[in-house]
């Protein structure tokens, strides 16, 4: 695990000595020297995948224009701008879930973070969206911080009577008579609805049961789950999910907050870390703003990381 906490300490470092551009005499800005290569993020270190800097989304369908008008969160790229480089990124993210579908029979993905805020909704709706862009996959999105929900807001479901909590209370209704589905993404929704009983509710054979309808019916289930470190919900639900993105905000994240994370969570089950919000330059390569070769910088991690 020393080696990401190293990368994490490199990202603050290198954004506290971050500086303005030299000027020239005449005021112009002077061109950077390249970085020397001692500077470079060596290999060894976990690659880390960085959500950019969104910018507002073209619309470019009918269904995502008309869900934009009606406030559909523009840092949802993989649904409402699909074609752009900020999907593309995801769409990184989503090789790496279809390769380990393949290979470590990864179904239900798990996305949290240590604590609130790192960003794990917005990469758990963007990694569903990325997923469903393949017309043959079935994709179900759920909402399963029930403390917090979020999802059913940010995809503007809040008027839905469909969700997790009634499925979960009435033991007659079937997954597919819970789900919203939504045809223009070509994705399924389950929200978390409103309840008070979290825990138990969560403890419950019939969260089993749903999920066993879920693997009958989708290829790939995303769950947008709580914090793990601050609430117990994620070590209930951890028992039914093949593997864990752990949502990491650089910058914001404590170290101390991760590590714990980390030994809370069976090491085989974390798929990878998502780095996200890093402010690192990226190159102009082809023309691409994103991937340098040779870099870690946009990659998803794909390793189970451990203290050392």
């Amino acid at each position: 695990m020393s080696k990401f906490f190293e990368a994490l300490e490199r990202a603050e470092r290198e954004q506290t000595l971050r500086v303005p551009s030299p000027r020239t005499t005449d005021g112009s800005a002077a061109s950077e020297p390249p970085a020397a290569p001692s500077e470079r993020v060596p290999l060894a270190v976990p690659p880390r995948f960085e959500p950019p800097v969104f910018r507002p989304p073209a619309k470019t369908t009918e269904l995502a224009a008309d869900r934009s008008r009606r406030g559909v969160d523009e840092q949802l790229v993989s649904l409402l701008d699909p074609a752009s480089f900020e999907a593309e990124q995801y769409r990184v993210l989503r090789h790496v879930v279809e390769t380990l579908r393949k290979g470590a029979n990864l179904q239900v993905v798990a996305v949290t973070s240590p604590g609130p805020g790192d960003g794990k909704t917005t990469t758990a709706i963007n990694l569903a969206g990325a997923l469903a862009q393949s017309r043959a996959a079935r994709v179900l999105l759920a909402d399963f911080d029930l403390r917090r929900p979020t999802v059913g807001r940010r995809l503007e479901l809040g008027g839905s009577r469909r969700s997790l909590a009634n499925a979960l209370i009435d033991p007659s209704l079937r997954l597919e008579n819970a789900v919203e589905y939504l045809p223009g993404f070509n994705l399924s929704v389950l929200p978390a609805g409103s309840v008070v009983s979290f825990y138990e509710l969560l403890k419950s054979l019939r969260l089993a049961e749903l999920l066993d309808e879920a693997r009958q019916q989708y290829d790939y289930i995303v769950l947008d789950t709580p914090p793990f470190v601050p609430v117990p919900d994620g070590r209930l639900i951890a028992q039914f999910v093949d593997g864990f993105l752990i949502v990491v905000a650089a910058h914001r994240t404590p170290r101390g907050m991760l590590a714990e994370a980390l030994d809370l969570i069976d090491p085989a089950k974390v798929v990878g870390l998502v780095f996200n919000g890093d402010s690192a330059r990226r190159s102009s390569y082809y023309g691409y703003h994103g991937v340098s070769p040779g870099s870690s910088s946009t990659a998803p991690s794909r390793r189970s990381w451990r203290k050392s």
